[in-house]
């Protein structure tokens, strides 16, 4: 089923539910959207408001959902053959260049949930031949998410735990400098995802290395189509519009 811009949700089955830890399920639904890395969807059931999240995937459709609230806790008691209603693709996606004279290093950092869009993207940026390396941090060993699916892949990964069990003891931002130190190639973009405090501290770093970097912002969605104005940043900026992807900008 392919899923247009339509207004209205449209009612996927699960085809498979994948446990990744123990709050967080992968769905993979009987649908596919024509969709970019970045990008999200509003996901609803009868009786709890429409919530937004990342894709994991599009084809099928891919969502990484954390027991956190109450329809993720509603997602969570789903079963095969449930159905999930689905509204998008939304927003504006990471961007990969392509006319790079040489071969183009994409690093991806992403913290908590929000490792799940970038492994759409890492899948999409080794279809573009770019080199890619993947930071995951997470508060402890249990939570990092998505690890066997970046090594099946094939990208160069390093892990990061706030209390230091596994991998670099720290934040995703202490990765990076072997990441710099280690690349045969230096990365030419960032691409990060997670909570706001990390992607301001990813971009400062970033900043100081003159590396470009876009970042998934994070802010309360209602409507998902710039209409109530809920999840505004900056001067007029719609994160459901105009984002959730932005190139980095130090005023915001």
């Amino acid at each position: 089923m392919q899923i247009s811009h339509a207004p209205l949700p449209k009612p996927l089955k699960i085809a498979d539910i994948k446990i990744e830890n123990a709050s967080t399920k992968t769905f993979i639904l009987g649908g596919k959207l024509e969709a970019r890395p970045g990008q999200f969807v509003m996901a609803w059931l009868p009786g709890h408001e429409d919530k937004p999240f990342s894709l994991a995937a599009a084809d099928p459709i891919k969502l990484t959902i954390a027991d956190v609230g109450p329809l993720s806790h509603a997602l969570h008691q789903l079963q095969i053959g449930d159905s999930i209603w689905v509204r998008g693709p939304l927003g504006q996606g990471y961007t990969l260049p392509v006319n790079s004279k040489d071969k183009p290093h994409a690093l991806l950092i992403g913290g908590g949930y929000g490792v799940a869009p970038l492994l759409f993207l890492a899948q999409q940026a080794l279809a573009l031949d770019y080199q890619v390396s993947m930071i995951i941090g997470a508060k402890k060993a249990a939570d990092l998410l998505l690890v066997n699916d970046f090594k099946t892949i094939g990208a160069a990964l390093w892990l990061t735990t706030e209390e230091g069990s596994t991998g670099i003891h720290g934040l995703v931002t202490d990765a990076i400098p072997a990441v710099l130190a280690e690349a045969t190639i230096r990365p030419t973009l960032v691409c990060t995802c997670g909570p706001t405090g990390m992607l301001r501290a990813v971009a400062a770093v970033c900043t100081a290395e003159a590396i470009p970097v876009q970042v998934a912002w994070e802010a309360h969605m209602r409507c998902g189509i710039g209409l109530c104005g809920s999840c505004e940043v900056g001067e007029g900026w719609l994160t459901c519009l105009d984002g959730p992807v932005f190139p980095f900008d130090p005023a915001y």
